[in-house]
């Protein structure tokens, strides 16, 4: 069974070696790589091409992430479909293999891994990862929750039903729900487990919940999020992360930063479903790319499986040098 990896990248010079030297050293070969770049500025696509990749660029003012992806399933050639964010790695060599099991189901239209933080993640996203993604897979999930951070699907249903193109996010949870509704099925598969790395100002954490929960209400029309709504989870789940932050003893190290997280998470939720967006280059800029960037219009936990990625920074500088 061939998988096609497709990462979207956009400046993640600091990422991308990492999640590619993790691919060499998976134990699944049948395999093929393909990186959407929207118009990276950094040293991304050359980092990039010190690995066996196929190289697909768009043009920043045709992003979303639907199309990246699209675009991404075109240029693939494998059974298997797998999307991995630039800014992941996998930790164990058995990754792609487990990723794939679950596809010998012939029921079985997407799967999806487990997914952690390290030290760069914030304290709250800690505690959301091991919320979304529990210690236990699950062969059958019965709602449409995934994320294509990691995440892999049939080539053929993709062909079938691409991803939609004018959502600002959630096109993993969007094409799920409509997979579901056909009679396919989902499955998480726990021990898949790849390291989803956040460096993330409060801005990105506002800017981000904004514009899934700008998705989210197209996708899910009969949802609401009133200032009530905003107001009872930004307590719950302060109280919560606080309480575990108690636990961990780090509680005054992280009590104002768990703030922050919640609050930006949820006003940014609360905003976006206040919101409506048309997808233009405006949205672009403020959605997808950092300040300043102008959208031009012309143009199994063994030591045998985890891989060891201590070389990698000093190969990116080098090939930065």
């Amino acid at each position: 069974m061939k998988i096609s990896v497709i990462i979207r990248c956009f400046n993640e010079e600091k990422h991308i070696g990492r999640l590619l030297q993790g691919l060499m050293e998976q134990t699944h070969k049948d395999l093929e790589i393909v990186v959407v770049d929207s118009g990276s500025t950094d040293n991304t696509v050359n980092i990039a091409k010190q690995y066996p990749i196929k190289l697909v660029p768009i043009r920043p003012q045709d992003f979303s992430f639907g199309y990246a992806l699209n675009i991404g399933c075109e240029a693939a050639t494998g059974d298997i479909l797998l999307f991995a964010s630039a800014h992941v790695y996998p930790l164990y060599n058995d990754w792609l293999e487990l990723m794939a099991k679950p596809f010998e189901n012939k029921n079985i239209a997407l799967v999806y891994g487990k997914q952690r933080g390290d030290h760069r993640n914030k304290y709250s996203e800690h505690q959301i990862f091991a919320k979304w993604f529990p210690d236990e897979s699950n062969p059958d999930q019965k709602h449409p929750f995934c994320n294509n951070a990691n995440c892999a699907v049939r080539r053929s249903l993709w062909e079938e039903q691409p991803y939609d193109e004018t959502l600002t996010g959630l096109e993993d949870l969007d094409w799920a729900k409509k997979i579901l509704a056909k009679g396919y099925k989902i499955a998480y598969q726990a021990e898949a487990t790849i390291i989803h790395v956040h460096e993330e100002q409060w801005s990105n954490v506002f800017n981000r919940y904004r514009r899934e929960a700008i998705a989210l209400r197209l996708i899910q029309k009969h949802e609401t999020f009133n200032f009530l709504t905003f107001l009872q989870l930004l307590y719950k789940n302060c109280r919560h992360d606080w309480k575990q932050a108690l636990h961990d003893k780090v509680f005054l190290k992280e009590f104002i930063n768990i703030f922050l997280f919640r609050y930006n998470q949820f006003w940014g939720t609360y905003k976006g479903y206040k919101q409506s967006y048309l997808m233009d280059n405006h949205v672009r800029e403020r959605f997808y790319y950092p300040k300043g960037f102008v959208v031009k219009n012309e143009g199994k936990d063994d030591a045998h499986r985890r891989i060891d990625y201590s070389d990698i920074n000093e190969t990116a500088k080098q090939i930065q040098g």
